[in-house]
């Protein structure tokens, strides 16, 4: 088996278990969209050193096992900057519309049978299918 799948799959523990503690510990479910949309809006600055915990834990913990376990890891992203912006400004608003994203609807909504977070999950998946399509095979960008 390549060490990609490996990873992936002890990536995909993780995520699941951190659901699974927030969810526990807190009540509310871990939508990572949801967490920092309430930093941004201010909507949720009560809980505002918790949301910037769970952020910071984003941010820092993959850098920190990239370096430490996987030193020179490849992502294999693109190098053009305006992809990388249109995606992450393209990211943003579904999330919003979708009023969550993949850790909200696809690990958490699917692990409590919500229909919502199925059909979410779904739709997710299709639209970066044809992101692929589209852009790296008929468009050629990525």
């Amino acid at each position: 088996m390549e060490a990609e799948w490996i990873w992936g799959f002890a990536g995909g523990l993780l995520i699941g278990c951190a659901a699974a503690m927030f969810l526990l510990v807190n009540g509310r479910i871990m939508g990572a969209s949801g967490i920092l949309g309430g930093l941004i809006d201010r909507s949720g600055w009560g809980s505002a050193a918790e949301r910037g915990a769970f952020v910071a834990g984003l941010v820092l913990v993959p850098g920190v096992m990239a370096y430490a376990f996987v030193p020179g890891v490849s992502t294999h992203i693109t190098s053009n900057l305006g992809v990388i912006v249109a995606a992450g400004l393209l990211v943003g608003i579904g999330t919003r519309l979708a009023n969550g994203c993949t850790s909200g609807h696809g690990v958490c909504g699917i692990a409590r049978l919500s229909l919502r977070g199925i059909v979410a999950t779904v739709i997710y998946l299709l639209a970066g299918g044809v992101a692929v399509v589209l852009f790296r095979h008929l468009l050629g960008v990525i």
